[in-house]
């Protein structure tokens, strides 16, 4: 998708392709905290060569217009939970699937909810690197006292949701890595967090003869059971690539690198 930079205006501007807010640039030695958000973590996890561009040489990838009509079921499913948080019941699904659990009520729960007000963060002071990010929603189990980090996903497929099937989706990596690190921030918050977290699939029903402006879902719940031994070391290791004076090599697969390696042969 070719992305055409404009104003909130609507207006034209020249697309320059480098970032302007300084705080989102690393400078190497810096004795500054830097943050880096969840999404920038994957980043670097997918492809350390966009990752250093990105942060170090400030290379702006293309924007792209938000997933409305996602962003519309997770603001949906915040309020029907902040619902059953105000008056410390579980949400029917945690009923439907027996779970021993009720949404967790917290002072910072909307600051937690948006990243750019900073969602959950913590200090690592190995690498003085801030990571940082937004949740969807966490339920507490009544039962061992732990908070679970909870993630609403929206999407659209024929047939049921199988877990297996849903985990190991090459579109879905990402989505247990984020859970990762999710889990691994709140943990350093100093929170008791379960190694099971789970995914809030909302999957919008295709079979209707008609739409009427409506769409129905059918709701499953999907557990990941997360590993977060990896962790430290990669901030490590990003950190070390923050550092660097020269620009890693690419990820044979990624295919931004391509992209870029093709065009510049023209």
């Amino acid at each position: 998708m070719t992305s055409i930079k404009r104003n909130t205006k609507g207006e034209f501007q020249e697309a320059t392709g480098l970032r302007t807010r300084k705080s989102s640039i690393y400078t190497p030695g810096q004795n500054e905290t830097f943050k880096i958000s969840r999404s920038k973590f994957s980043t670097f996890m997918d492809c350390k060569r966009c990752f250093y561009l990105d942060r170090v040489k400030g290379l702006q990838e293309p924007s792209m217009p938000g997933w409305a009509l996602n962003s519309a079921v997770d603001e949906l499913l915040k309020k029907e939970f902040d619902y059953y948080r105000k008056l410390k019941k579980p949400h029917p699904i945690m009923e439907q699937y027996k779970l021993n659990f009720i949404p967790y009520a917290h002072d910072d729960l909307d600051k937690w909810r948006n990243a750019l007000r900073g969602g959950i963060s913590y200090h690592d002071e190995n690498t003085n690197l801030i990571i940082h990010g937004g949740i969807d929603d966490v339920w507490l189990n009544l039962e061992t006292e732990e908070l679970v980090v909870t993630d609403y996903k929206a999407q659209s497929k024929n047939g049921t949701i199988e877990k297996n099937e849903y985990l190991f989706n090459q579109y879905h990596q990402g989505y247990k890595m984020q859970m990762d690190i999710y889990v691994h921030i709140l943990r350093k918050m100093g929170f008791t967090v379960s190694d099971t977290t789970y995914f809030m699939v909302c999957n919008g029903e295709k079979t209707p003869e008609r739409f009427n402006a409506k769409m129905d879902f059918t709701i499953a719940l999907v557990d990941y059971e997360t590993n977060t031994s990896w962790i430290e070391e990669k901030i490590k290791e990003m950190k070390s690539t923050l550092e660097s004076k020269s620009v890693p090599e690419r990820n044979p697969y990624c295919e931004n690198c391509a992209y870029l390696e093709q065009g510049s042969k023209f």
